[in-house]
């Protein structure tokens, strides 16, 4: 119910609802383990990340039956750079995924984890020497992206006295502007220097880069990279034989109904202050579930009727797709205690909660925009049950320290004490924007799985 004499200021901002989807597990977490969620976060600080690497685990599981479904040969590499968390390695290598690294500490700790150099693709533009050095000695594959780096790493190899394994990152005819790989004449010429470098360098095919999440869209781009490495053989690189999709593959978040609504009517007087709110370019939080575009990817058709799946197994050429975020789908939420609200809804309509921590532990940095899901909260006492709009700030000195600039409809009001959990924040939003800030540490990750029968949920630090 509104508040007396307040009916105008929370008509005008009036909370929109992103409801976040739920796990079963996370489901289970946060409504039969309250008390143990509230121990860790006394014992180890707020905000805490919570990671869930059974969850982890069912989503590679499920991403390659929506392969094999298709018939395409398909290879996972998990991209590491979605998330810090050692767990997620030991699990790829537990069930003989690959790792996606772009540095050299991914690529230690991928080693580290379990997962052999075989099975590691290495990644990134302009990759230094160190990278070189180890991806060379460990028989990874590694994607170049110029014939100055294709020289480098070559000569890296002829020093080491290996063969390295190699796919071409190439620009493509829908994203040409791309900083990322080679236009035509450079990437034929670098089919040309590895068949002169073949002491050195295994080719074994090519890779691309490509913004955005159009399953359609990354088909076609496949079926470039399948026809450049038919180009490839006749030319005498006869096992030109991978195409390395990227990630690219989206996830949802919320229901595509309340995605759609909101972007009919998000407005500014939704958002805290100034924070300005057209013009964004939101990820699509309502969008397509991973396993459901991976086949779409798969059966798109790229040659008459042919789909890509079946011009890729009639010529021989198997798949590397690197995801992240849609691998890490439901295996995280974030948790942050409040620790103080400023209750404003008199004055301005809203209260703004202020959480023990500071909004670069939980972000979504790419797109310019909040974290949008709404947040659960975790009450510490029974409260009345009555819409309480706020927003949710660091505890820091900065003026845009805001966690939620999105005013949020809570079911009752927010007190002290009170938990606020950010759902599916595995993927990205954990550890992107991380920093030490006031001399504060940065968030720990507990890992938790779920007992079996009546045992309690048993959980640990992350480290490998």
């Amino acid at each position: 119910m509104p508040r007396q004499g307040q009916g105008s200021l929370l008509t005008a901002v009036r909370p929109f609802p992103l409801t976040a989807l739920r796990h079963p597990v996370v489901s289970a977490l946060l409504d039969d383990h309250r008390a143990l969620l509230s121990d860790l976060l006394d014992g180890l600080g707020s905000p805490l990340h919570i990671v869930l690497p059974e969850v982890f685990e069912e989503n590679i599981a499920g991403l390659r039956q929506a392969f094999t479904e298709t018939g395409a040969d398909v290879d996972i590499f998990f991209a590491k750079k979605a998330n810090k968390a050692g767990c997620f390695v030991s699990s790829a290598a537990a069930l003989d995924a690959g790792i996606d690294a772009a540095s050299a500490p991914e690529l230690v700790k991928a080693l580290a984890g379990g997962v052999p150099g075989h099975r590691i693709g290495v990644s990134g533009p302009e990759k230094d020497d160190a990278l070189h050095s180890l991806a060379v000695r460990h028989n990874c594959l590694v994607a170049v992206d110029s014939i100055s780096e294709l020289r480098r790493l070559a000569a890296t190899a002829r020093l080491a006295d290996r063969r390295v394994r190699v796919v071409l990152r190439s620009r493509t005819s829908g994203q040409p502007g791309s900083r990322f790989g080679m236009a035509a004449a450079e990437r034929d010429a670098a089919v040309g220097l590895c068949l002169d470098l073949s002491d050195h360098v295994r080719f074994q095919g090519f890779s691309f880069h490509l913004n955005g999440y159009s399953p359609e869209e990354r088909a076609t781009a496949a079926n470039e990279m399948i026809e450049h490495c038919l180009d490839a053989r006749r030319r005498g690189a006869l096992s030109a034989e991978v195409v390395d999709i990227g990630g690219g593959l989206p996830m949802r978040y919320v229901e595509p109904r309340l995605w759609d609504e909101f972007l009919q009517q998000n407005e500014l007087a939704h958002y805290h202050g100034t924070k300005a709110a057209k013009g964004f370019s939101f990820y699509p939080y309502g969008g397509q579930p991973t396993a459901e575009a991976a086949r779409t990817l798969m059966n798109h058709p790229v040659e008459g009727n042919e789909s890509l799946s079946a011009k890729a197994a009639r010529n021989g050429i198997r798949f590397i797709v690197e995801p992240g975020r849609s691998m890490l789908d439901q295996a995280g939420f974030t948790v942050y205690r409040a620790q103080q609200v400023d209750d404003r809804r008199d004055t301005d309509g809203y209260a703004i909660v202020t959480v023990a921590g500071n909004s670069l532990s939980l972000s979504e940095p790419w797109f310019n925009t909040d974290y949008l899901p709404d947040p659960a909260l975790l009450s510490a006492e029974p409260g009345a049950d009555e819409v309480f709009p706020a927003c949710v700030a660091g505890s820091t000195c900065l003026e845009n320290d805001m966690v939620t600039w999105r005013k949020i409809g809570f079911p009752r009001p927010v007190r002290p004490g009170d938990l606020l959990v950010y759902l599916n924040t595995a993927g990205y939003h954990m550890d992107f924007l991380e920093s030490q800030f006031h001399d504060a540490p940065l968030p720990r990750k507990a890992v938790l799985r779920l007992g079996d029968g009546d045992a309690p949920p048993r959980w640990r630090l992350d480290g490998i």
